[in-house]
């Protein structure tokens, strides 16, 4: 056995643990000079990038011809919308603002300060560029005061949440309900001819009837009609009566097609016969027939009130071939994302069916689809839509637009889906089936949600393309953004000015792109997605 001494050299001292070294230096030192070839590489890029950098200030500040585009601002936001009623234009702004400041109350409802510091400070800096920029000054009081709109509807909508904590869920009904009420003032026209006055009658008419039936059954009215003959044989009169009445207002107030009209009296007659064997009881069927009656009594009240007063909100009625800009490029692009979404979740849902004929109608239209470029299937909705509907009925362009585009998202959102739903591990059924749920149930409460959480980025990159692929719109003769854009280059006096023009709507686009990609990371972040 040998031993060593201190003094022996075997011992090695121990050397100590190397500085950590952090900061702004320290990281430069580490990335970019760490060797001499890097430190050569990192002082070309730099050059070049301080000589791109210096020219592209030099031609913004001495050369660009920045008046092409505040001269032209309101072709850029709203087209060829007439001038004089450019005030329609505001006021959708300001509805859609102030449903935003409502819905950012009713998600932040659970926080202690709802304007936080860094809120003010992005508050501040917004209302201070409105009035600095030279684009917005002119309109830098009504900018600023939709800011102020914006939080005054947050603090209310905060203040409804904590009242009542089940209005969160009613959102996406009224987004529905803004949505429709910015198309009737940007359109104009009779409201009676529009969808949402028909949604809002039968919604009203079943509040309506409910709390008729309520009163009813509180005084115990309806007890008392359902034990007496005489009042089951005027239940059965007011029933036709009833009827008559429901459909007074879809035969003759409401401007619609023939054919829709046929469709809801055929509906309306197959409820009827599949419901009246089910009303055997007496008190059943009196409850059922005031209800009808009711809600027949308030469809017919309101749409026979506009008539009486000499029509309804009746604006005047713009045509589509004066909508155009911003304002247009935004209504494609929500509607074609609200419609395509459904159908690519039901399409995703059909190829990974088991019945064969769903499944192979769903992949021959996802690949069929897809395997053309988008520019021929709007050519195509221009010119083969109409030959699938009655003669002399005509889809407006801005509808054959809307048919092309989300018949195309719809696909690509569908393979976005179908990765979700292959992501989720077979346990999960297994697990819902162990608990005695059916399919339906597993899907849409298990799967499904799962699923469209794990495929978040994939459909709002699809969200992004579909705005995106608007610009295409503008060879079919809709002068979206991109299409005014060329209008105004058009121009004598603004021949030359591309850079100018084309650089401002990128700016827009990569806004509203930025826009939804940051929402997307919130509510990956929201629901937890990277666990």
């Amino acid at each position: 056995m040998t031993t060593t001494s201190p003094n022996s050299p075997l011992v090695v001292e121990a050397s100590p643990p190397p500085i950590a070294q952090s900061g702004p230096v320290a990281w430069l030192r580490k990335h970019l000079f760490n060797t001499w070839y890097n430190t050569l590489l990192t002082i070309i890029l730099v050059g070049f990038m301080l000589l791109a950098v210096g020219g592209m200030i030099n031609w913004a500040f001495r050369v660009a011809e920045w008046a092409v585009v505040p001269n032209n601002l309101a072709l850029f936001m709203s087209g060829l919308y007439p001038s004089e009623i450019y005030s329609r234009i505001w006021v959708i702004l300001g509805v859609n603002v102030a449903m935003g400041g409502v819905t950012w109350g009713l998600l932040a409802r659970n926080q202690g300060k709802l304007f936080g510091r860094n809120i003010l400070i992005a508050v501040a800096v917004i209302c201070a560029g409105f009035i600095i920029l030279p684009l917005t000054r002119p309109s830098a009081l009504t900018l600023i005061g939709l800011v102020a709109l914006a939080l005054v509807c947050a603090w209310g909508g905060k203040t409804l949440g904590q009242r009542k904590l089940n209005l969160s869920q009613f959102l996406a009904a009224a987004w529905f309900l803004v949505y429709s009420i910015s198309l009737l003032i940007l359109a104009g026209g009779d409201i009676r001819n529009s969808l949402i006055f028909l949604v809002a009658t039968v919604a009203i008419s079943i509040w309506l009837a409910s709390t008729v039936l309520k009163l009813l059954a509180n005084s115990s009215i309806i007890d008392a009609i359902s034990e007496n003959i005489a009042g089951i044989w005027l239940m059965r009169v007011l029933w036709f009566v009833g009827s008559l009445v429901l459909f007074l207002p879809v035969f003759g107030f409401l401007n619609i097609p023939l054919f829709l009209k046929i469709i809801t009296y055929a509906t309306y007659i197959a409820f009827v016969s599949l419901l009246v064997p089910i009303l055997a009881e007496r008190k059943t069927l009196t409850t059922f027939v005031v209800g009808a009656l009711t809600f027949g009594l308030g469809c017919f009240v309101l749409s026979a009130v506009p008539g009486a007063i000499g029509g309804f909100f009746g604006f005047k009625a713009i045509g589509t071939n004066n909508w155009g800009g911003l304002t247009l490029t935004l209504f494609l692009a929500i509607t074609g994302i609200a419609l395509c979404f459904p159908i690519g979740v039901l399409m995703a849902l059909g190829r990974r069916s088991k019945l064969p004929i769903i499944k192979g109608l769903s992949i021959a239209y996802i690949e069929l689809i897809r395997g053309v470029p988008l520019i021929s299937i709007l050519f195509m909705g221009q010119v083969m839509i109409p030959l699938f509907l009655p003669e002399g009925v005509r889809p407006d362009n801005i509808v054959r637009a809307i048919v092309g585009l989300t018949l195309f998202s719809s696909a690509y959102l569908a393979e976005n889906v179908r990765a979700g739903l292959q992501a989720i591990p077979r346990g999960q059924v297994e697990a819902a089936a162990s608990l005695g749920l059916n399919n339906p149930l597993t899907l849409s409460l298990i799967v499904l949600p799962q699923a469209l959480k794990v495929a978040i980025p994939a459909i709002v990159g699809q969200f992004i393309s579909l705005f995106q692929d608007t610009t295409l719109l503008g060879i079919v003769g809709l002068v979206e953004l991109l299409g005014i854009s060329n209008s105004i280059l058009a121009n004598p006096k603004y021949l030359g000015d591309y850079a100018e023009v084309y650089l401002f709507i990128a700016i827009l686009y990569w806004f509203f792109c930025y826009a939804m990609s940051l929402g997307s990371n919130r509510i990956e972040r929201a629901l937890h997605t990277g666990r």
